[in-house]
């Protein structure tokens, strides 16, 4: 795990070129403290940076920028390729011969053997990377299929950049940091900035399973992306060639898919352990680490005083259950709190899924003990596991055939009770509900159903489950919100199932640019490599080759994994309502954070910054004050954005 940077120019590079190069890499000293570097082509205008975090071969062998045996590719590589040892024993096997133990070494072989693309199509890994060729001038930038690592592009002036992290990018003397008005709509909409975009005009997020191709004298181009993998031939692949044996077949097939990709993800040279919240995904991980490992796994879990937010307790059963090593550790609203002024560095680049403070906790928690920890992100969106998918169908079909002014009507008899109405009203009746319907806050949950029950169509409605400001260019001035991934890919999935269009797009959205982003930086942030096991790309393509029933089954989603899980835990160990791993947001904002969001969401500091239209936010902010309604989610995405600023 390390950090990169890249930049290009059409001319040769100047006297001061590798100082500021090396001003740029310092800037991501946090995500690589262990060693650094730069390398210069001086005559072609290349320069490469990289910062590093020591994994897999602790010796001088695994420095990097590294040049290939042949002498033709130079690279920097951030991420890890889990199946390195098995190409580098087929490599062998052709002549090539290596100099140290490294997973770059063997991926710079692969390039000189296969080419880029074929040899990125053999991976199995996560990883950003910039790749000078030598012989032809041409810079290569690459990002694994599910976008697990980050890779920022663009440029300044005649200067084409690459870096991991945005700070990077600004260390560079010519670089302009201009706010892109559009971009900040759709942090409004999302809570962070989707793929291609970024918050500053000019600079792109490479898109998860691309490459992107730069030459000398494609100066002022924007070059274009190609896919090399994509999710939408992995669902067309999936639908021809359906999984077609039994239940148990299936749970069978995907526990030896799990197995090898736990398996692969705990080599490493340094400590390593696991996050473990106690629900499915995390603990199907660690059940699946300890199982293959003769000593007790490492774990740790974060707990939280207030009841609807602690996990911790249910990790610890988990975990004594399994036999790990586990450490928790219980935080006080204060030091949780103290994370906030943390946050604009930490992301670099407005970011509002307010579980970026327990995500980064852990992290911290983790890297006191080991230097690789292993999470169980990315089981909601491979198999079925969040709310809105079943909750999502079962809303539509029951409001599909209503004529829209019932739907109108239906929508303002849920509004005329307050979200703490509701709260009151459910946790009376909480008795007579079974479990598999209890959720947290279902006030705000029916506010949002209010909103979502004028929809005309599945697309719709799902946009809106997933809409934060629901009118965002209002919000933000001068802004005209651009096409998202959402509108260029839903209609040509070709996915029929409802839950499956939900799935199939918060894969491509909500999972890079949210989930991922939100482990990366918390946990880069402390000098520590997170791997995603459930993320793994075959354990992907499986699940798009399963039926919708094996993932979603009476009314509950994941099936097919709670059904691995069993094989290791008992079931009333898990069996327990979703919870997410989030904090009071909303009564810190009123209470402890009330002074901090007033400086911030000042009226006159709003009106002459001239990003936003100052009503409706004091409107919402108002609101929220007085416990008329909770708007923690819409006020965090401003609060965000406008804490980044004053630090950056």
């Amino acid at each position: 795990m390390c950090g990169i940077v890249g930049l290009l120019q059409p001319h040769a590079l100047g006297g001061d070129a590798r100082a500021v190069l090396r001003s740029m890499t310092y800037r991501l000293h946090h995500r690589g403290p262990d060693d650094s570097d730069v390398w210069l082509d001086e005559r072609a205008g290349l320069g490469l940076g990289h910062r590093r975090l020591s994994i897999l071969d602790l010796s001088p062998a695994g420095h990097q920028p590294m040049t290939s045996a042949d002498g033709r590719y130079v690279m920097v590589f951030n991420g890890e390729m889990y199946n390195f040892d098995a190409l580098r024993r087929e490599l062998e096997s052709l002549r090539h011969a290596f100099r140290g133990h490294s997973d770059t070494e063997v991926f710079l072989a692969a390039i000189s053997q296969w080419g880029l693309e074929e040899a990125v199509r053999r991976f199995n890994g996560m990883f950003a990377f910039a790749l000078w060729d030598r012989q032809t001038r041409t810079l290569f930038l690459g990002r694994d299929r599910l976008g697990e690592k980050p890779l920022y592009y663009g440029w300044a002036g005649t200067t084409f950049l690459c870096a991991s992290e945005l700070k990077a990018l600004r260390a560079y003397p010519a670089f302009k940091a201009e706010i892109n008005r559009d971009a900040l709509a759709l942090l409004l909409r999302y809570d962070y900035v989707p793929a291609p975009h970024s918050i500053y005009r000019g600079v792109y997020k490479l898109p998860a399973g691309t490459l992107l191709t730069v030459k000398p004298e494609d100066i002022g181009r924007e070059p274009s992306p190609v896919p090399y993998w994509s999710l939408q031939d992995v669902v067309e692949r999936g639908a021809a060639d359906p999984f077609l044996g039994t239940d148990d077949d299936a749970v069978a097939q995907l526990d030896e898919l799990l197995r090898d990709a736990v398996k692969l993800r705990m080599v490493a040279d340094v400590p390593l352990g696991a996050f473990l919240s106690g629900g499915i995904d995390s603990s199907t991980v660690v059940a699946l680490m300890q199982a293959q490992s003769a000593r007790p796994v490492k774990t740790f879990s974060i707990g939280f005083h207030e009841t609807a937010y602690d996990e911790a307790q249910f990790a610890s059963k988990v975990a004594r259950h399994l036999g790990t090593d586990h450490t928790e550790l219980y935080v006080t609203p204060a030091e949780a709190q103290a994370v906030i002024p943390r946050l604009p560095t930490l992301y670099d680049e407005p970011f509002a899924d307010s579980s970026q403070i327990p995500t980064f906790l852990v992290s911290e928690l983790a890297r006191r003990q080991v230097t690789v920890s292993l999470s169980g992100d990315g089981g909601d969106e491979v198999f079925g596991g969040y709310n809105r998918y079943f909750l999502g169908q079962r809303i539509w079909g029951g409001i599909e055939w209503m004529p829209r002014a019932v739907r109108m009507g239906a929508g303002q008899a849920l509004r005329a009770l307050s979200p703490q109405a509701w709260n009151a009203l459910f946790r009376r009746a909480g008795f007579f509900l079974p479990s598999s319907i209890k959720v947290q806050n279902p006030g705000d949950k029916l506010q949002k159903l209010a909103d979502v029950l004028a929809m005309d169509n599945p697309r719709a409605l799902y946009w809106g489950l997933v809409s934060l400001w629901k009118n965002p260019t209002e919000v933000v001035a001068g802004a005209t919100e651009p096409v998202t991934i959402f509108n260029e890919t839903q209609q040509r999935t070709g996915l029929k199932d409802f839950r499956q269009q939900m799935m199939f797009m918060d894969t491509v959205t909500y999972l890079p640019d949210d989930i991922l982003v939100k482990v990366d930086r918390a946990s880069m942030g402390v000098s520590l490599e997170a791997r995603v096991p459930l993320l793994d790309h075959r354990i992907v393509e499986f699940a798009w080759r399963l039926p919708v029933s094996m993932k979603i089954r009476r009314g509950q989603g994941k099936w097919i994994l709670r059904k691995v899980l069993d094989r290791y835990v008992p079931r009333e160990l898990i069996d327990r309502p979703k919870m997410g791993f989030g904090v009071p947001i909303d009564s810190w904002l009123r209470g402890p954070l009330r002074d901090w969001c007033e400086s911030l969401l000042d009226e006159r500091r709003l009106r002459t910054d001239g990003f936003f239209d100052p009503r409706p936010i004091r409107e919402k902010w108002s609101e929220h004050l007085s416990g008329r309604r909770n708007w923690q989610y819409l006020l965090w995405c401003v609060l965000m954005f406008q804490a980044w600023r004053e630090q950056t």
